[in-house]
């Protein structure tokens, strides 16, 4: 008898026939498929972070510090790619654009789903979200599913809760189907974890470098915009840039900055 199965190649692990061959441009125009190649791998970031966040929300639920440093460090350094990505789209010009624009028909960026299920694990409990997904498909249960589990805020807080702070019931017995507001009592417990200096002061200061991270990408996703199309309605009908002006400077965790100024 003789094993039948191909030997396992460098092609055949990573798929790179389905990979290679899922660029597919709809114009003969020379800068479309940089367009498709950039946001085909933002989606296999996407993919990663969440894959990502989800073990960090284990591992601070397990109260495990060394792994959730980690595994935000790892999530860190993939949004420093993906940012960086913006500069591979920025060296197409407006002109280069337009001349396939057209050809996107009703497609759009605002429609990933895997980013809206991004925000729906970082807090984000807004239900337009699901839009442009129809009731019963694949994308709107996923974004569904992330909307109603904890957030990573919440398993923070279960995370300041196993290192034994006092965090209020009105915090730990939230609606976590609901959108996270702010609290004082809970900005109290923070001031502690700071002043205590320890483990869970670190988390902390990552938890706020991936919101900066976030926000760093919607500000130079919304420039790139400007640059691209200024002011004109986005791919798909979307609202383009106005829209994504709307989404700047707004924290995933507004507890975190709240307490700066009384450090």
């Amino acid at each position: 008898m003789t094993d039948q199965k191909a030997a396992l190649t460098y092609t055949s692990y990573l798929a790179l026939d389905e990979v290679l061959g899922a660029q597919r441009p709809r114009s003969d125009e020379h800068d479309e498929p940089l367009f498709i190649v950039v946001h085909q791998v933002y989606e296999l970031w996407f993919k990663q972070i969440l894959h990502e966040l989800a073990h960090l929300q284990a591992r601070l639920l397990a109260g495990d510090t060394p792994h959730a440093v980690r595994t935000l460090r790892r999530v860190l350094t993939i949004l420093k790619v993906v940012v960086a990505q913006i500069d591979v789209l920025e060296t197409m010009t407006p002109r280069q654009f337009t001349s396939f624009r057209a050809r996107l028909d009703s497609s759009s960026g605002f429609q990933s789903a895997q980013f809206r299920e991004l925000e729906a694990v970082l807090g984000r409990r807004d239900r337009r979200a699901f839009a442009h997904y129809p009731e019963g498909g694949e994308q709107r249960a996923a974004i569904e599913a992330a909307m109603s589990r904890p957030s990573l805020m919440d398993s923070f807080v279960a995370y300041l809760v196993a290192h034994g702070y006092a965090v209020p019931e009105a915090v730990t017995a939230r609606d976590v189907t609901a959108e996270w507001e702010e609290s004082k009592e809970f900005q109290a417990v923070l001031l502690q974890v700071y002043n205590d200096d320890s483990g869970p002061s670190t988390v902390a200061e990552f938890l706020v470098d991936l919101d900066e991270g976030m926000q760093e990408w919607r500000y130079r996703h919304v420039k790139m915009v400007e640059r691209t199309i200024g002011d004109k309605m986005g791919s798909g009908g979307s609202a383009g840039a106005k829209y994504l002006r709307g989404t700047l400077f707004q924290p995933v965790f507004p507890d975190l900055w709240a307490v700066r100024g009384e450090l």
